[in-house]
């Protein structure tokens, strides 16, 4: 009889490595599950040994990501919804400063690109609204500009969720994103205006 996997002991394994490695303790199979009451059989079960469950550290940051985004619902205002977008990104980070570290650490492949991929569209879908909405010029290139906007706020957030920044650090995306999207083409005081109803981090 096949034994069912359990994605609870699979959360269970990533978040306890994802700890480890922000402690700066070497992950080997038996101190990654002391504690946890499962054996190191299961980091093969699961992952097929420690390679695979890098992999998979790094895509749940992606998984988890892309949850938070799909959370954020669409509205008449879509430079708002870029910015609440960013904002939910800068949430998560907050929420998941271990796998956050990781997420962006290539050393280790993912599982699924494709999903990942999938995390910058949700910004370009938003961008070609605006686009349509007339709020951004025709010309912009929606990758481009979506990809502009994501460093801005991984920039910030690094320094808050990994680095030695207090969080009122990421205020500064409001006139960093209200510039970014102004060079767009977006009216700036309208702008501003969205961009504040969107960043809102819990």
């Amino acid at each position: 009889m096949v034994r069912t996997k359990d994605p609870a002991v699979r959360a269970l394994l990533i978040d306890r490595a994802a700890q480890m490695l922000r402690a700066r303790e070497p992950i080997t199979l038996r101190a990654l599950v002391a504690g946890t009451g499962v054996s190191t059989m299961a980091v093969y079960t699961y992952f097929g040994g420690l390679d695979g469950l890098w992999r998979a550290m790094r895509q749940e940051g992606f998984t988890r990501l892309a949850a938070a985004l799909a959370r954020v619902r669409a509205t008449d205002d879509p430079v708002r919804d870029l910015a609440a977008l960013g904002a939910a990104y800068a949430a998560n980070a907050l929420a998941n400063p271990d796998l956050y570290r990781v997420m962006f650490d290539t050393a280790a492949d993912l599982e699924d690109l494709a999903a990942a991929d999938q995390t910058l569209h949700a910004l370009v879908t938003a961008i070609e609204r605006a686009k349509s909405d007339k709020r951004f010029r025709a010309d912009v290139a929606p990758v481009e500009l979506a990809t502009q906007s994501w460093a801005i706020g991984h920039g910030l957030v690094s320094l808050v969720a990994t680095g030695p920044l207090p969080r009122e650090l990421l205020d500064q995306a409001v006139p960093m994103l209200t510039a970014l999207f102004t060079a767009a083409g977006d009216e700036p005081r309208r702008c501003l205006a969205s961009v504040r109803r969107g960043w809102r981090v819990d």
